[in-house]
């Protein structure tokens, strides 16, 4: 089993390290927030003191942070966890960051880029994918950690590979929410109910993800957000991030996503209405009022 520190214990990242726990893993915890760390300690993570602290003495690393500045710091920083860590510890950032972020940290160390798909039922259930760049050796020691949090495993290339996968799946995710979205809107106003549309689309070309597993309308998926009133699942704020860094890594190398750009306006607009905690697929909700 292994020592590993674990760095920002939030809504993903608590039940990350909690599963790491469960598959006999000694995890040092550390975040920001004295909540996260009761809860952390109750999980049977340790505290650490800082995210050096975490990163002191662990053969591997793992950060779960908000945004690429914050990643930045928390290993470049003075005083921070690449200088902590171990020459030989394997480093990992399961954050979702621009592309140009991950290659500078991950420059002249192994360290692995491997944001995380699947939200935090995932995160929950040890179901995740994880999207992984980096050198091929660090990931081949890194694979039975990802396993104790996931169960789809996938190294996509380089430095930067792992975050360019997952800004393309979601935005691929956005535009085939809001297609479905639009899909059950226009059912409703031609009077077909949710139970007829879901049952033809789910065997028949307009079956995807956004419709048979994370349903927009309450009744078809009973695990959906939209039976629990759009509580998120995968908050609207995140995927805005998710879709501006799409579109910021679609300007610098000249890729034309035209409705990439339109999902983000419409999130945009959504997020602006009040929508930003909730669930992204409760965006329905503007559309029908649209």
């Amino acid at each position: 089993m292994a020592r590993i520190g674990f760095v920002g214990l939030g809504n993903m990242g608590l039940p990350m390290a909690r599963n790491l726990v469960r598959a006999g893993h000694e995890v040092a915890g550390y975040d920001l927030s004295a909540a996260a760390m009761d809860a952390a300690a109750e999980a049977g993570i340790t505290r650490a003191q800082s995210a050096a602290d975490a990163a002191r003495g662990a053969g591997f690393v793992i950060t779960m942070l908000p945004a690429g500045t914050h990643v930045r710091e928390a290993w470049l920083g003075a005083g921070g966890m690449a200088e902590a860590a171990e020459p030989e510890a394997v480093l990992l950032d399961c954050s979702t960051i621009d592309v140009t972020t991950a290659r500078e940290v991950a420059a002249g160390r192994p360290m692995l880029d491997a944001p995380v798909s699947g939200g935090t039922m995932g995160a929950e259930n040890g179901t995740l994918t994880f999207m992984v760049g980096g050198d091929a050796a660090a990931f081949a020691r890194a694979r039975p950690i990802l396993e104790a949090m996931g169960r789809s495993i996938v190294h996509c290339g380089e430095a930067g590979a792992g975050q360019a996968a997952k800004l393309c799946n979601n935005m691929l995710l956005a535009i085939s929410m809001i297609g479905t979205c639009e899909a059950f809107t226009l059912a409703e106003k031609l009077g077909l109910s949710h139970e007829a549309l879901f049952e033809v689309a789910s065997k028949s070309s307009g079956q995807c993800w956004s419709l048979t597993t994370y349903c927009p309308v309450p009744g078809p998926v009973p695990g959906s957000p939209a039976n629990r009133g759009y509580a998120p699942g995968f908050a609207t704020a995140l995927m805005l991030k998710d879709l501006g860094l799409s579109q910021q890594a679609a300007g610098a190398v000249g890729a034309a996503t035209p409705l990439g750009a339109a999902a983000l306006t419409l999130y945009e607009r959504f997020a602006a209405d009040g929508g930003a905690l909730r669930d992204f697929s409760g965006i329905i909700e503007m559309l029908r009022e649209a």
